[in-house]
């Protein structure tokens, strides 16, 4: 890779691994393994960093990337860590995140429950604030794919959370 290139990639990296890193750790719901799964995808996009640097939108390539690397890791169980059982310190882990810990943690919880497909469409429309159109793209589906994904995951979450607990995480 030439200087330039390299350059433009550290430069994306430091302005962008922290927002792919709240992503992947919506994803998984583990900040290990969300920074395994960034990591996998600032490789994957280095490796093609000359030929997408001239291109349009690097972020929503990074997110689909990410994303992409999420479901592949899915499919394969027997390549994934399993977690220990020591709770990870959340507050310490991202301190910009703010609200209640107790409604945070059971939201986290309950969308660990949501099939990765679902999750993504999910973390993609409401954390990443997406239009359906952009999370179709990323996702490389139909926009009525995304609807029904989201509305699935919506529901899920309402079954494992109940209706006034999704209701109250909503509020927050």
């Amino acid at each position: 890779m030439h200087a330039a290139d390299e350059a433009s990639y550290k430069d994306f990296v430091t302005a962008r691994r922290r927002a792919l890193l709240r992503t992947a750790f919506l994803l998984t719901g583990d900040w290990h393994a969300a920074e395994d799964l960034v990591q996998e995808a600032l490789t994957k996009l280095y490796v093609s960093w000359r030929r997408l640097y001239r291109g349009d939108d690097l972020l929503a390539y990074a997110r689909r990337v990410l994303v992409n690397a999420h479901i592949d890791g899915t499919r394969r169980p027997w390549r994934r860590e399993h977690a220990v059982d020591v709770v990870p310190d959340f507050a310490a882990a991202d301190p910009a995140d703010a609200g209640d810990p107790y409604t945070r943690e059971r939201l986290l919880a309950a969308l660990a429950v949501v099939p990765p497909r679902q999750r993504a469409t999910l973390v993609l429309r409401f954390w990443e604030d997406l239009s359906v159109e952009q999370v179709a793209d990323l996702l490389d589906c139909s926009t009525g794919n995304v609807k029904s994904q989201t509305a699935r995951g919506l529901d899920r979450l309402r079954d494992v959370l109940g209706s006034e607990a999704f209701a109250e995480s909503k509020e927050a």
